[in-house]
């Protein structure tokens, strides 16, 4: 006797949460049985038109979140914007798992390693959501997520000896639509010393992208020197520069290196590295990848020297609609196996199993 599909919400249906509905609906273990949607527009409207698979699926997407918790489903995939409200989504999250629901989600990236990351109380709240409501939550993607924490702990098993392991995004994102992440959030078209930026904010970084930092070294068995650090180098545009989230005028900011460092007794020994261009000419010394349009490289010193690039690109060839889709399967393949764990917090580390099962066409 086959055992029945999992009962699956998807938690909007954005530039990632399109993707998921559509791998929902693909994979062979799940069913999608709720939608949200958080405007009124989207409202009412058949899921299957909202994740762009002109047909219908026969599920109404709501703004009623009392509704799709009723409906108790065996997970739901969450991923809705946090970047600019991460303690809402975080009380969310646990809203969610206290129910009795296992969470898959996109972010806060902040929960993809909780540990050193997030205040110890909300740790503990959340850590008790889950156990009230025998629940467990995962925080994944692609990055932060499959590219800088799965790929090089995996990496390291061929190490004789670990001088360094080093995690970078080199991309460009100029078709990457994501209004409020590129002008609000890295500052792109502001000056380029503009001090109201979110993520060049003291601790930011290592908020975003330390929990990869950590569990990178957690994997190594490895005791940080705290805090991290963290390096950024922001550069003009040379010229106009169009992009489809927001123009930029040149001599405002249009390129970002950033690093975030975790050092042992004072030495490097596992960094995050981002290198974000918004056309592909900017600042030719720095980084580029291994493909047009962007990489995650995963380079570790030591014996053997090991360096690997990680490239992905959509049917129609853009690289930014791929990492939707990778970051979005990576959560809707890790269903299963979070319902399956024991409740609490589920870090890539317990995840080690996870595949494409079931997906060969």
């Amino acid at each position: 006797m086959s055992t029945p599909p999992l009962r699956v919400v998807g938690w909007s249906t954005g530039t990632v949460g399109r993707h998921v509905i559509a791998g929902i609906d693909r994979h062979p273990d799940l069913q999608l049985v709720g939608v949200w949607v958080s405007s009124p527009e989207k409202d009412g409207q058949d899921a299957g038109r909202l994740a762009g698979l002109d047909r219908d699926l026969g599920i109404t997407a709501t703004t009623d979140r009392e509704a799709l918790l009723a409906l108790k489903p065996d997970a739901i995939v969450h991923t809705a914007m946090t970047d600019d409200r991460i303690f809402e989504s975080i009380e969310d999250l646990q809203a969610f798992v206290a129910a009795g629901i296992n969470v898959v989600s996109s972010g806060p990236v902040l929960l993809q390693y909780p540990y050193g990351a997030l205040w110890a109380d909300a740790l503990e709240q959340l850590e008790k959501a889950c156990a009230d409501g025998a629940a467990s939550l995962h925080v994944n993607g692609i990055d932060p997520g499959f590219a800088n924490d799965v790929l090089p702990l995996v990496m390291t098993s061929l190490s004789q000896r670990i001088d360094q392991v080093r995690v970078s995004e080199i991309a460009d994102y100029s078709t990457y639509y994501q209004p409020v992440v590129m002008r609000d959030i890295f500052g792109f078209g502001k000056p380029v010393d503009a001090d109201d930026v979110m993520l060049w904010q003291p601790g930011i970084l290592s908020m975003g992208w330390g929990s990869v930092v950590r569990q990178i070294a957690a994997g190594l068995g490895l005791t940080l020197d705290e805090p991290l650090t963290e390096t950024v180098d922001r550069r003009p545009a040379e010229v106009d520069t169009r992009t489809v989230s927001v123009d930029i005028a040149a001599g405002t900011m249009g390129a970002v290196r950033f690093q975030v460092i975790g050092r042992v007794d004072g030495e490097d020994k596992v960094i995050l590295e981002h290198v974000t261009r918004t056309a592909e000419d900017q600042v030719p010394e720095w980084p580029t990848p291994s493909e047009g349009g962007g990489c995650y490289r995963v380079e570790i010193t030591g014996q053997p020297m090991m360096k690997v690039d990680f490239t992905h690109r959509g049917e129609d060839g853009d690289h930014n609609v791929s990492g939707m889709v990778t970051t979005a399967q990576r959560l809707v393949n890790s269903v299963s196996s979070v319902v399956a764990a024991k409740p609490g917090i589920v870090t890539a580390l317990d995840l080690f199993h996870v595949t494409g099962k079931g997906l060969v066409s």
